[in-house]
């Protein structure tokens, strides 16, 4: 190599063995660079592909809120209607029993007439057969038996006039009788035909009444048995802090003069009874987690279970900071701060031993000893704490025992 300069020229001999280093040396330079401008091309295009795959898992995301909101709003429809079908068919059915009570009232008193207008006809007519045998005796009496008349008897034919026109008033009064009789017993009979139009009538109202409590009641069969909870259990708690009595859903109870009730009367009870439990898995739906804590789109990034050895305890929901956070279940709040690993995190007690916690905020809406309303926003969304990006970790806890979410989230689809 040689090298020039103003005083003079220099040279410098490179053995074969630093030339070969500097080729190879300058080789690899070359290869190197060649390599990490297509590594930054491919991570480029690649970053291009997941942001088109990450916007398409948006739409879908947004497509299936809709159709789950329309299926919320359809089913929110039906109970309303089901409801208002209750409602007009309790008002028939007060006026069918009234009309009934009229009834049974009227055909007792056309029963009681009807006994004392046959008890006068069968005295009347004993009474007439009567005189008409002390006429005979006394006609007899008045003839004599050779047939020569007494004296003093003939004089008496005033009161066989008399006593004639007696029967035959009495013979009248008979025909009346008999007719009110007869026209007493054609009400009657329509009194009947009447009674059995309006028991099928009624029969038809109950069936419709059974069929809407059976399809509101099924999604709420559903969703707890989904959540794998003893229903008995929960509906006895429930009822026990409401137990107050009146209102529209107390048994019906009608005045039976001793007697056993009737089968619409207890059929109307059973219905009574099932919307009263339909009513009690309402309450209990507001005071268990079944709603879902992020309302805006977000995706899921990590699921219950272990994860490198450890459990993760809770669900996370991925999405921007500031997403709002809301109460899944009516509750008190008995943590609102900073937790280690958890970062900003939120407890909320509700009943039957639950509990919710919501982790990695970037603010908080409430604090301690708050009530909070199921739907109610108690913060937003952030990457506080132990996080590797901005998300939600929500956990259930039963009894302090960690529950997968999704059980109670996929189990909420079938009625919110």
């Amino acid at each position: 190599m040689f090298l020039r300069s103003d005083e003079g020229t220099r040279f410098i001999t490179l053995s074969p063995l630093t030339q070969l280093i500097g080729w190879v040396g300058s080789a690899a330079f070359v290869a190197w660079a060649i390599i990490a401008t297509a590594v930054l091309l491919m991570d480029s295009i690649g970053s291009g592909t997941l942001r088109d795959q990450a916007q398409r898992e948006q739409k879908l995301y947004e497509e299936r809120l809709q159709v789950l909101a329309t299926e919320r709003d359809s089913r929110a429809a039906e109970a309303a209607a089901a409801q208002g079908r209750f409602a007009l068919a309790m008002d028939q059915i007060s006026v069918m029993q009234s009309e009934l009570l009229s009834s049974e009232d009227r055909r007792k008193e056309l029963e009681t007439g009807i006994n004392v207008i046959q008890a006068t006809l069968r005295r009347t007519m004993n009474d007439r057969d009567a005189a008409r045998a002390e006429l005979d005796t006394m006609i007899a009496e008045v003839d004599g038996a050779d047939g020569a008349a007494r004296p003093g008897l003939r004089d008496d034919s005033s009161t066989v006039s008399f006593l004639t026109a007696a029967l035959e008033a009495t013979a009248a009064e008979r025909d009346a009788a008999l007719s009110t009789a007869a026209a007493a017993e054609d009400y009657a009979e329509n009194l009947v035909f009447e009674q059995r139009l309006r028991d099928e009538r009624n029969d038809q109202i109950f069936r419709q009444l059974e069929d809407a409590v059976t399809v509101s009641l099924e999604p709420l069969d559903k969703m707890f048995e989904a959540a794998g909870m003893s229903t008995d259990s929960i509906l006895d708690t429930v009822r026990r802090g409401y137990s107050g009595q009146g209102g529209p859903l107390m048994p019906m109870i009608l005045s039976t003069k001793g007697e056993e009730p009737d089968a619409d009367t207890l059929r109307a009870n059973d219905i009574l009874g099932e919307l009263d439990r339909m009513n009690l898995y309402r309450i209990a739906a507001e005071k268990l987690p079944f709603a879902m804590p992020v309302k805006s789109s977000f995706r899921y990034t990590s699921g219950f279970g272990y994860r490198w050895g450890r459990l993760h305890a809770g669900t996370d929901m991925a999405g921007p900071v500031g997403t709002p956070i809301y109460a899944t279940a009516d509750g008190v709040v008995i943590h609102a701060g900073w937790q280690s690993g958890y970062g900003r995190l939120i407890k909320i007690r509700h009943d039957f031993g639950v509990e919710t916690r919501y982790g990695h905020l970037s603010a908080i809406g409430v604090k301690v000893g708050d009530r909070v309303s199921r739907g109610e926003r108690i913060g937003d969304m952030g990457n506080s704490g132990r996080s590797t990006g901005p998300h939600l970790h929500y956990e259930v806890r039963v009894g302090g025992k960690a529950i997968d979410p999704m059980i109670y989230i996929k189990a909420g689809r079938n009625v919110f």
